[in-house]
């Protein structure tokens, strides 16, 4: 009979000889032992994987050293069922080769050595196989907190492992103080996953390493926009005079969201070099970026901001009008009696006749507070400066406009919209107001109720 299931492991079709060995894994004979030996020897992996499984059912010793030998089978997929086998066989004279398994570069061979070994009882006699060990498990963020030990298995898995194993090495690595995984992180800089790449610059940020600069620089022209982002936070952090010139030339970048990375990073840098780009930006097609460079000029705290923003306080977008208020207190609390402010004159002038009602009433009330100032006064305070309202004759214009601006999706548009009839005390804004109080949106139901009360 042995001979003929020999004749069987023989032939050619590696179906037949795969069912022979899933049945000789399936008997409850020991003399299946020594088929099963030959089929490790198989040329298909399938074959000598379902071998390999088969003998671990047998507590036979003459299995041992075949599958400790099937362990640098070229095969993953034979490697971990070698490593199966061994720990079902429960001999421990497998585990010194079960441990060096743990530093294979496959998760599931890593995977697969790790539950041998805790079958055969055994446990790391120090912090670097207890980081290969963690890192079998999956368990990355306790390998972290191992520190220097840590980095090698985390290097090997950031150089060997798939893209989401690399990810999870380099978010490891940047939860670790020591200077040691900047080399590595560069080197993450590299890879073909821009997660990887994100991943790897927001740990040197942490780091604000110059020796980075020119790397984490060169990803500010990175194809992923996601990458480009990270990249404007880092590069200012690895060295400030030399990034200011770089981020503004992101300014003028594809994507929103980098052009609003660059200009928040030049807010805080706080250099006095980066004015001139910023206020280019308060020209930008975007809102959240002329809002961040806005913002980024009040920062900054320089003079020659308050005029570009004066004119940012007429833009149709109310976070960067709030934003602009801010940021022209932070430069100067007089910016109304500066004569920055005053050479705006023309232009706001001008707004009053623009098509969109909220730049008409921000320029009718900045004409107001300008008119109001006398070159002795002390500046209209800011609770003063909201409190100002537009003539009564724009009141009817509004209303049409605003009512509209309730029905909106934009939910910035319906809490503007919302507010704006609470300023202006109409009245017959009541059941708009009542209904508003009913939005999906929590904010603007709040803000429903605070007007409605200003009616009363």
């Amino acid at each position: 009979m042995l001979w003929w299931t020999y004749q069987q492991l023989r032939v050619s079709n590696s179906k037949t000889r795969l069912a022979t060995v899933e049945k000789l894994a399936q008997s409850e004979y020991s003399d299946s032992v020594e088929p099963l030996l030959f089929a490790l020897k198989d040329r298909e992996v399938e074959v000598r994987s379902a071998a390999a499984r088969g003998l671990g059912r047998f507590q036979d010793r003459r299995s041992v050293e075949p599958l400790v030998q099937m362990l640098r089978d070229r095969a993953p997929q034979a490697r971990a069922a070698a490593a199966e086998a061994l720990g079902q066989l429960g001999d421990t004279r497998a585990i010194g080769w079960l441990v060096h398994l743990l530093r294979d570069a496959e998760p599931a061979v890593r995977s697969r050595a790790s539950m041998s070994l805790r079958q055969l009882g055994w446990q790391p006699d120090n912090d670097t196989e207890r980081a290969f060990h963690l890192m079998a498990t999956g368990t990355l963020r306790q390998v972290a907190a191992l520190g220097a030990e840590a980095i090698e298995p985390l290097v090997g898995l950031l150089r060997n492992g798939p893209p989401d194993k690399q990810l999870e090495a380099v978010k490891a690595m940047g939860e670790m103080d020591d200077r040691n995984i900047i080399k590595p992180l560069l080197e993450a800089l590299q890879k073909s996953a821009p997660a990887v790449r994100i991943a790897a610059l927001e740990a040197l940020e942490r780091f604000a390493d110059a020796s980075a600069y020119d790397d984490v620089e060169r990803l500010l022209t990175d194809p992923n926009p996601g990458v480009r982002s990270a990249a404007a936070e880092t590069v200012a952090k690895c060295d400030a005079t030399r990034a200011v010139s770089a981020l503004i030339r992101v300014l003028g970048d594809s994507s929103w969201e980098v052009r609003q990375a660059a200009v928040r990073a030049l807010g805080n840098l706080g250099e006095a070099t980066a004015v001139e780009g910023l206020c280019q930006a308060l020209h930008d097609k975007d809102r959240d970026v002329r809002e961040g460079a806005t913002v980024a000029l009040g920062r900054i705290g320089d003079g020659r901001g308050i005029y570009p923003l004066v004119l940012a306080l007429l833009d149709s977008e109310s976070a960067v009008r709030n934003a602009a208020t801010n940021s022209l207190q932070l430069i100067d609390r007089h910016w109304l009696k500066t004569g920055a402010a005053r050479q705006a004159l023309p232009e706001i002038k001008t707004a009053q006749n623009h098509r969109d009602y909220w730049v008409r009433h921000s320029a009718t009330k900045l004409l107001h507070q300008l008119n109001s100032i006398a070159p002795d006064q002390p500046a209209i305070p800011p609770a003063a400066i909201s409190a100002v309202q537009p003539p009564e004759s724009s009141v009817p214009a509004a209303f049409a406009i605003l009512a509209e601006l309730l029905r909106d999706r934009d939910r910035d548009l319906r809490l503007a919209a919302v507010t704006a009839f609470g300023q202006l005390r109409e009245k017959n804004a009541k059941a708009l107001l009542a209904a508003a109080t009913r939005d999906s949106d929590y904010l603007v139901q709040q803000a429903a109720q605070s007007a409605l009360a200003a009616l009363n």
